[in-house]
């Protein structure tokens, strides 16, 4: 069979990444990074030792980037962020599916319609794969902003950011610190699950648990209504347990207060290893500038990805409410 050029690439950056990693034994993420610079500027650093950059040399001789699409690129540099994952035990160090991100792209693309311009921000990146698929996907000129803690992530994140030509500015802090950012029209992510450890930081959120840790996912929906411009989205995957945990009566008032929830879709459970781990994707529109509730939120569970038919029902039966919601918002 013949490779598919993904896969092509993928094979390249893996072989080159274990030829640095075997030299240099360091993690094969960290390893990674260092391909993907090697790959973005054409030509070995001048402090790399003299064996490794003869191999690398030889390795860049065998690669033609013009040869592949960006969304190419993008899919070969997941894998190889995926199998890097799949080595590190950090539970943070996840990426956002493709079907995932593909789907949060096509909500941004439905919500930005009237929008020529469009200003977009992730306060939890990663390697910035749900970025830069929402990115990929857009018709109009777009100025992207992400914040990402972990070193290690961030520098895959600009990589990847560089190698697909997408303009991102990153932000290499605690996302639940205050940015210098002026608010956005829209906000993209897939929300960190868990305890948030700065109890300190989180008693200045109104989200904040009564006792103990609060929940990181709670804190950033608040950090990120308060980056969104009034009438803004915000679009978030978020666990299917959002609206059932011990302090979803606090995240339900709130929301009330400030947003309107636009719509609730459900992932296919066949996406997720366990029950635990399924996601929803929920569609926020913050209070004011004119922005009133739609008429009946969205609330959809998608099919598998793998059932073309029922997902193709399930678009157009989707298409159908954008076209009427995004309609009666506009003559307003």
């Amino acid at each position: 069979m013949e490779k598919t050029k993904v896969e092509e690439l993928f094979e390249w950056l893996d072989h080159t990444t274990e030829t640095i990693q075997q030299h240099q034994e360091e993690p094969y993420l960290d390893s990674l990074s260092f391909t993907m610079e090697i790959m973005f500027l054409g030509e070995v650093p001048e402090d790399t030792d003299d064996i490794l950059t003869h191999k690398l040399q030889q390795a860049l001789q065998g690669l033609d980037l013009d040869h592949f699409q960006t969304g190419e690129i993008r899919k070969a540099v997941q894998l190889a962020i995926l199998k890097g994952m799949k080595d590190s035990t950090q539970q943070q160090h996840l990426i956002t599916p493709e079907t995932v991100a593909m789907l949060v792209g096509y909500f941004t693309e439905k919500l930005a319609k009237s929008k020529e311009q469009l200003t977009l921000f992730d306060p939890a990146a990663g390697t910035a794969n749900l970025l830069t698929t929402v990115l990929s996907r857009l018709e109009q000129e777009a100025e992207a902003y992400a914040g990402e803690v972990d070193p290690t992530l961030i520098n895959l994140a600009a990589l990847n950011a560089n190698l697909q030509k997408q303009k991102v500015e990153f932000f290499h802090q605690d996302s639940l610190r205050p940015f210098l950012l002026d608010p956005v029209d829209m906000v993209v992510s897939d929300l960190p699950v868990g305890y948030y450890p700065d109890d300190i930081r989180a008693s200045e959120y109104e989200l904040r648990a009564d006792e103990g840790h609060s929940y990181a996912h709670h804190l950033f929906i608040e950090q990120s209504l308060n980056y969104v411009k009034p009438g803004g989205y915000l679009i978030f995957v978020v666990p299917d347990f959002l609206f059932d945990s011990d302090q979803s009566d606090k995240l339900h008032s709130f929301l009330q207060e400030n947003a309107h929830i636009v719509g609730v879709v459900r992932l296919p459970e066949s996406a997720f290893k366990s029950e635990k781990q399924i996601k929803s994707i929920l569609l926020l529109q913050k209070k004011g500038n004119g922005a009133e509730a739609p008429k009946q939120p969205l609330l959809a569970q998608v099919p598998s990805f793998k059932n073309a038919n029922a997902m193709a029902d399930i678009l157009g039966k989707m298409n159908q409410w954008f076209a009427q919601y995004t309609g009666s918002s506009q003559n307003h």
